[in-house]
């Protein structure tokens, strides 16, 4: 089973290189890994170059957001399963990409996700709050949950029928996108209750106030959007991070 991971950036150079190494030092798996830059001047080019053929496809040109950078890597991707991983974000250790890989070919699954960890910027050893996840179940999308999407695999032929990152949200597309996978009819799900992503903290969402406001009033727009609740849902899901602070 060939596994795509796509990595976006854009001027992420003090980060990359951590990324880039966390997916070529995975074992017993095979992998398509791209990178889509978005123009990047902070010597990020050169260092793709350095790598080769390690990296099996990789471009560097404008783009109109982080969005439309993933849904360049989404065209380009020809694998199995297709998961993503951001500069700042490191796979949590050398088999988790097997690990993964195996537990959707036993399953014959369509999507497989996990766990995360949020990790303190200059340290990434250092874990600041814990995404624990579930097994899936509909109801569970009323209540504003969706799985840690930097851990989600999903088979790259369900993106021909549910379509790619809608540009319209310009943070909120990621949890969109899962409304509209976790609600397909059929859809068979398999969580791997480990840790697969350790991410540094300070994504676009929560980076500022006026990102925290212009996040919740996405969500909202998504819960409405694809008929699944309302303020509810989203009161819930904001809530329910809360605990992500004692997990662990």
């Amino acid at each position: 089973m060939k596994i795509s991971i796509i990595t976006v950036c854009y001027q992420s150079g003090a980060t990359l290189r951590q990324a880039i190494e966390s997916v070529l030092s995975q074992q017993d798996a095979d992998i398509e890994y791209i990178v889509v830059d978005g123009g990047s001047t902070d010597g990020t080019v050169a260092m793709l170059e350095g790598y080769g053929a390690s990296i099996s496809k990789w471009v560097s040109e404008p783009d109109k957001g982080i969005y439309d950078a993933m849904n360049k890597g989404l065209l380009m991707a020809t694998g199995d399963l297709v998961g993503f991983l951001h500069a700042d974000d490191l796979l949590a250790h050398p088999r988790i990409i097997a690990q993964m890989a195996q537990a959707a070919d036993d399953l014959k699954a369509d999507v497989v996700y996990g766990d995360l960890v949020y990790v303190q910027k200059e340290n990434p050893h250092q874990v600041v709050r814990y995404w624990r996840s579930c097994a899936f179940e509909p109801k569970l999308l009323k209540r504003g949950w969706m799985p840690p999407h930097p851990t989600v695999y999903v088979r790259r032929h369900l993106y021909d029928t549910m379509g790619l990152f809608d540009l319209r949200f310009r943070i909120a597309a990621d949890y969109d996108l899962m409304l509209r996978l976790f609600r397909a009819p059929g859809l068979k799900t398999v969580y791997l209750p480990q840790v697969m992503v350790r991410m540094r903290v300070g994504g676009a969402s929560n980076r500022s106030l006026k990102n925290i406001i212009r996040k919740s009033k996405e969500d909202y727009q998504a819960l409405r959007k694809n008929h699944v609740g309302g303020i509810v849902a989203l009161m819930v899901k904001n809530l329910s991070k809360v605990g992500q602070f004692f997990k662990r």
